[in-house]
């Protein structure tokens, strides 16, 4: 029988390795040590340039269909489901930059410089440089994605669709047959780089930080859409997070929104949500609501920025929420599709260069589980509140 690991799982082993080996070959020979991390490094470079050229391919992939889909459907059920949903999502990203920005800066420079290991070596880099430009920037990306997606929307095209479907295809299968596979090698030689600079005791501690904050913040999210749903409904809002549960806890399993919309379907109308309703909005939640990754891809970004020494501003930070909303829609259902519409974001955005990027990604993929589950729970509440308001209608 064939053993599968698991993404999570080959991250943590990714970064148990990185750890540990750069502890040790720096002991044995310094000369191969370096040699060994500059290796490591020449692998990330080529790796995080392939990444920033896919990037708005990713962005077009994702964005052009997924609008051009959000033109079909019934008037005003659709624009109460993506108004819910944007707005839930939105409103997780604030949640999450509030609380991140008022509680890691204590825990993170508690971790001070007394608790690493300072092993007075730089951090190694690539043997040379490949040079992968991108066919255009981010912005042009969404700009083009839009255009095209509210283009094939008006027109009603079916051909186009098609064709941006058969692309939204093939960027799926780069993303799950490339990048996620080579993912944990770009993860192992970052820590590695950072272990042979005595820089990983400190980005470990801020990981195990930010990790407990963040589930603590699903829970409360969750909390606070059940409650709204369940005054609008007069139900008791805990009964139904009860009742969503086994949606929670799949899509712990799958890592996957789509892969859960039948049993988030199967919750949603145990809730007393219409068919009608849950029957439409259950799978267009599943590709743009996402409350639950967007608290994650706030905490950890904030957490690399502290880490980093970056200033944290909330009106600098808040088009990022508002473009994170837009950039994840139809964001596709495979471990770590959130971080990868968001990689783009986080580079024209927030500044990260390729280190933080890839620290980013491993403090995400560790709890993408976490945050789908968050979602699909998350879209029966919003289910429940569109049933509200559409009440007379269905």
């Amino acid at each position: 029988m064939k053993l599968k690991i698991g993404l999570i799982w080959r991250i943590v082993i990714a970064i148990g390795l990185a750890v540990g080996l750069g502890v040790l070959i720096p002991k044995i020979s310094e000369g191969f040590a370096e040699w060994f991390v500059g290796l490591a490094a020449t692998f990330n470079m080529i790796f995080g340039g392939f990444l920033n050229f896919i990037v708005p391919l990713i962005i077009i992939g994702f964005i052009a269909p997924g609008i051009a889909k959000l033109g079909k459907g019934s008037g005003k059920l659709l624009g109460l489901a993506t108004a819910f949903a944007y707005i839930s999502t939105i409103a997780a990203g604030i949640l999450a930059f509030f609380v991140a920005s008022t509680v890691l800066p204590g825990l993170i420079s508690s971790v001070g410089d007394g608790n690493i290991e300072k092993t007075g070596r730089a951090a190694v880099g690539a043997f040379f440089e490949l040079e992968m430009t991108p066919i255009m920037g981010v912005m042009s990306a969404l700009l083009l994605a839009f255009v095209l997606g509210i283009g094939m929307a008006s027109i009603g095209s079916k051909s186009m669709v098609a064709v941006f479907d058969e692309f939204n295809v093939l960027i799926e299968k780069v993303i799950s047959f490339v990048i996620i596979p080579l993912l944990p090698f770009h993860i192992f030689g970052i820590f590695l780089n950072m272990t042979y600079s005595g820089e990983v005791a400190k980005v470990l501690s801020v990981f195990a930080m930010v990790f407990v904050m963040i589930i603590i913040l699903h829970l409360v999210m969750l909390t606070l859409q059940y409650t709204v749903a369940g005054t609008l409904s007069k139900k008791n809002p805990f009964s139904l997070m009860k009742t969503m549960s086994p949606a929670y806890f799949t899509a712990l399993g799958t890592q996957s929104s789509a892969a859960t919309i039948p049993i988030t379907l199967r919750q949603a109308r145990q809730t007393g949500a219409s068919e009608k309703v849950t029957d439409f909005t259950v799978p267009l939640f599943a590709t743009i609501h996402l409350s639950g990754s967007t608290i994650t891809l706030v905490s950890c970004s904030i957490g690399v920025m502290l880490m980093n020494g970056m200033p944290i501003e909330f009106g600098a930070y808040l088009p990022f929420i508002f473009m994170l909303g837009v950039t994840m829609i139809a964001a596709p259902g495979v471990p770590g599709g959130a971080v990868m519409a968001a990689v783009g974001l986080l580079g024209t955005m927030l500044g990260f260069d390729e280190a933080m990027v890839a620290l980013m990604i491993a403090l995400y993929m560790a709890q993408d589980s976490f945050g789908t589950a968050t979602n699909v729970t998350g879209d029966g509440a919003l289910a429940i509140m569109v049933d509200r308001f559409t009440k007379k209608e269905v």
